[in-house]
């Protein structure tokens, strides 16, 4: 199984690092041929529009539409998550994908200063709970009936996704040493 992580800008070195720890050869993506080869592809978090901007101006845009569509397992994490967005309420300088049919909001928690840590109960990783990173976090305002619910905060906001072979959350996985999100992504992988 080969895993390319899109390395515009963000996150990308933390998630080949948990990738690595489970045995899967990931590596960084940043032009449309690193994408001849993967099964499946994660679109990090890091700064939404300069991650739009990246994949425009180095055309992946339209490969990973293309991939996507043909089934390619893409895992969208915070800034992911927006760019795998339909629509995004608040993201006038962002061009999303508009892969999954949901409605994202940016910023959702307010700046950095207001960026926090929560356990989530995500009963598709087991019993135990989550222990999640939220950074300048997006939330998920709507969702269309073909998304699944993964998971919620205590008060109520989406923040994790599924849709077919689409997985995202406004969260960052690859923050912590709890490997089950990114198993879960390998697992969806793995059947496709």
């Amino acid at each position: 199984m080969r895993i390319g992580v899109l390395a515009a800008q963000g996150a990308f070195l933390e998630h080949i690092a948990s990738l690595q720890r489970l045995g899967v050869e990931a590596f960084p993506v940043r032009l449309p041929r690193d994408l001849a080869q993967v099964d499946g592809l994660i679109i990090p978090g890091g700064e939404s529009t300069s991650i739009s901007k990246l994949m425009l101006d180095y055309n992946l845009v339209e490969e990973v539409k293309n991939l996507a569509k043909n089934g390619l397992p893409i895992f969208g994490t915070c800034a992911g998550l927006i760019l795998l967005a339909k629509e995004i309420t608040d993201g006038n300088r962002v061009e999303p994908l508009r892969l999954m049919d949901i409605k994202v909001r940016r910023n959702a928690f307010g700046r950095q200063r207001e960026s926090f840590e929560a356990d989530l109960s995500i009963p598709a990783l087991g019993a135990k709970p989550f222990h999640a990173v939220f950074i300048r976090a997006p939330i998920i305002e709507q969702i269309d009936s073909g998304v699944k619910v993964l998971a919620k905060l205590d008060n109520g906001p989406i923040v994790a996704v599924r849709e077919g072979k689409l997985l995202a959350s406004a969260f960052h996985p690859e923050l912590t040493d709890d490997l089950r999100f990114h198993q879960y992504f390998l697992d969806m992988v793995s059947r496709k």
